[in-house]
C-alpha cells in the first residue's frame, strides 16, 4: 500500500528549474515521496526482523516480500529514469532531454534484467528442491538501492542546476553508477552458484 501510495506521490512531481514559476511541486511531493520511501522501506526491515526474531516466516512471506521489495525499487528507479526527473536543453538539433536524477532508462534495464535473472534462476533450483536465498551480496545491493534512491530524492530536491551546485550532479552521477555496478556484481554470485547447481545435475 505503502509503495502505490509512494508513486503517486511520485507522479504528481515535475522538475522545474526554482527560477521558473513552481509548478513541480517540489516543495510538497518530493519530500512526501521521499517520506513514503523511508517508511515503507524501514518497516519492510521491521518487518524481516521480527519474523525472524519470532520464528513466524512463512512461504508467503518468503515470496511476497522480495516481491514487494523489487515493486518498490524497481518502481522508484523508473519514475526517476522518467519524464517528470528530465528537464530540456537547448540544441541547434532540437531540445535533448537530460535526466537531473542521474538514472537513465539504460540503467533501469540492467538493474531489471539483473532481478529477473536471478528470480528466474531461483525459481528453477527451488523448485528442485535447492535453496537458493539471498546471500550477502543480494543484501549489500538491496541497502545500497534502499539508501541511494532517498539520497536521489534529497539531492534532486536540492536542484543541482543551479548555480554553483556541481557538486551534486557529480554526488548523484556517482551513486546511480555505484548502485548500478554493485547490483550487476551482485549477481554473478547467484549465476556461479546455479551454474554448478545445474552441472551437479547433470552428472
Amino acid at each position: 500500500m505503502l509503495a502505490g501510495v509512494f508513486f503517486v506521490s511520485l507522479n504528481q512531481y515535475r522538475y522545474a528549474p526554482q527560477d521558473v514559476a513552481d509548478i513541480s511541486g517540489a516543495d510538497f511531493w518530493l519530500p512526501l515521496a521521499l517520506s513514503l520511501f523511508l517508511l515503507a522501506a524501514l518497516t519492510d526491515a521491521l518487518d524481516g526482523y521480527l519474523a525472524r526474531k519470532w520464528h513466524v516466516e512463512s512461504t508467503f512471506g518468503r515470496i511476497m516480500d522480495p516481491f514487494c521489495d523489487k515493486v518498490l525499487i524497481l518502481g522508484a528507479f523508473i519514475y526517476l529514469a522518467g519524464p517528470r526527473f528530465a528537464f530540456e536543453l537547448d540544441d541547434p538539433g532540437g531540445p535533448i532531454h537530460r535526466s537531473i536524477s542521474g538514472v537513465t532508462p539504460w540503467m533501469v534495464a540492467i538493474i531489471l534484467a539483473r532481478e529477473l535473472l536471478v528470480t528466474g534462476v531461483r525459481g528453477e533450483l527451488e523448485s528442485a528442491g535447492v535453496r537458493f536465498g539471498s546471500n550477502l551480496f543480494g543484501k549489500a545491493k538491496m541497502i545500497l538501492q534502499s539508501a541511494g534512491i532517498p539520497v536521489i530524492l534529497v539531492l534532486v530536491w536540492l536542484d543541482p542546476m543551479r548555480p554553483g551546485r556541481g557538486g551534486l550532479v557529480t554526488c548523484l552521477t556517482l551513486i546511480t553508477w555505484a548502485i548500478v555496478l554493485v547490483t550487476v556484481i551482485s549477481g554473478l554470485p547467484y549465476l556461479l552458484q546455479a551454474r554448478s547447481e545445474f552441472r551437479a545435475e547433470k552428472t
